[in-house]
């Protein structure tokens, strides 16, 4: 079976050399050229790879690879037109597997992409996560509260998978619309502490004295409670 290789990279030019160059040696090749495409589409389908630029629009290279190691363990290789230690040192902090400056010889990506897959298989980490009495089952959209069953909305989920994949964090209302950007309808409309008193009532939640979803006046939300 052919392996899938996905590239990240706005130079349109660049995408289709190597989806032309890289189907000789049989990868099936997918080109974004907009980093949140590429985001969107890993929540369908992982590839064997990620081949990602540095530069990139709206989200740097960094950020996306940040984003991507939240949840996969999917190997990346960043290309970089700055031949740079610290974009290099960087980059494998964030998790990428190997870094590529440009321009590059197209056989050394080859050698380099054949290597990182002899030694990595992707794999998603576990769709399961915990939060004190909260459990999301991310894969098939489940969600219990002390081990009983809770129905959610689409968006309502949304936003509980954006709290439980980082505990503890401070979600500022604009990072929770910008979770919601691929959803339908007029969610863009609606007010975010709507959504979020929504959800704290399902969750069985009191604002006032809270055991999930805390309001960090100023700032926005966060998940409580231990993982």
């Amino acid at each position: 079976m052919k392996k899938k290789v996905w590239v990240i990279d706005d130079d349109q030019k660049l995408n289709g050399l190597l989806s032309e160059y890289l189907a000789k040696f049989d990868f099936n090749v997918t080109a974004y050229t907009h980093p949140k495409d590429g985001l969107k589409a890993l929540k369908h389908e992982i590839p064997d790879l990620i081949i990602l630029d540095i530069m990139l629009p709206d989200i740097d290279g960094f950020e996306v690879c940040k984003q991507i190691r939240r949840d996969y363990q999917v190997p990346i290789i960043m290309l970089t037109a700055r031949d740079e230690v610290a974009d290099r040192i960087v980059g494998l902090e964030l998790g990428a597997d190997d870094y590529l400056p440009k321009p590059f010889e197209p056989r050394e990506l080859v050698a380099r992409i054949q290597s990182i897959l002899r030694r990595s298989r992707p794999n998603i980490k576990t769709s399961v996560k915990k939060c004190g009495a909260i459990t999301v089952d991310l894969d098939k959209h489940h969600v219990t509260v002390n081990d009983k069953p809770v129905e959610l909305t689409t968006t309502e989920f949304e936003i509980l998978k954006l709290f439980i994949r980082r505990p503890g964090m401070v979600f500022s209302r604009e990072q929770i619309l910008d979770s919601l950007w691929d959803i339908e309808g007029d969610v863009f409309n609606r007010s975010v502490d709507v959504l979020v008193s929504r959800l704290r009532q399902k969750l069985g939640d009191d604002p006032k004295n809270p055991s999930f979803i805390k309001t960090i006046w100023g700032s926005g939300y966060m998940l409580i409670g231990d993982e």
